[in-house]
């Protein structure tokens, strides 16, 4: 079973982390993702004024699967627009274009991987990819 919790202990964070081969980054918030009870991959992202921005999204190595990050990144999307900023952008180095198209970002007039959540979450399966 798939689980994507939010990481509420900093030591967890810092641990998992090291095993993604990310910095770990005290001020930001934390996702976690597990299949069946193994962990697969972290999430640290934030907000302020500006909007959302996810700051690392990496996975164990090996245990990469498209169907667990696509949920991952939904999910903090979902965190951000529910705090009330409803814009966001991916700033997490990922060679995975694909994957951060699928979670709704695109390219922004300057190149930046950018979304605005307003009713994003009201009808997601419908969203055009760009």
């Amino acid at each position: 079973m798939l689980e994507v919790l939010p990481i509420q202990e900093k030591t967890e964070q810092e641990s998992l982390c090291r095993l993604c081969g990310v910095p770990f980054r005290t001020e930001m918030l934390a996702y976690r993702a597990t299949v069946d009870g193994e962990f697969r991959g972290i999430c640290q992202f934030t907000m302020n004024a500006d909007g959302g921005r996810i700051v690392d999204f990496a996975w164990v190595p090996g245990k990469y699967d498209f169907e667990t990050f696509f949920i991952l990144g939904r999910a903090a999307l979902n965190f951000i627009d529910l705090c009330g900023v409803h814009r966001a952008f991916f700033d997490a180095k990922c060679d995975n274009e694909t994957l951060v198209k699928a979670i709704g970002f695109s390219r922004n007039s300057d190149g930046r991987f950018e979304v605005d959540l307003t009713g994003f979450f009201q009808d997601p399966c419908k969203r055009a990819q760009k």
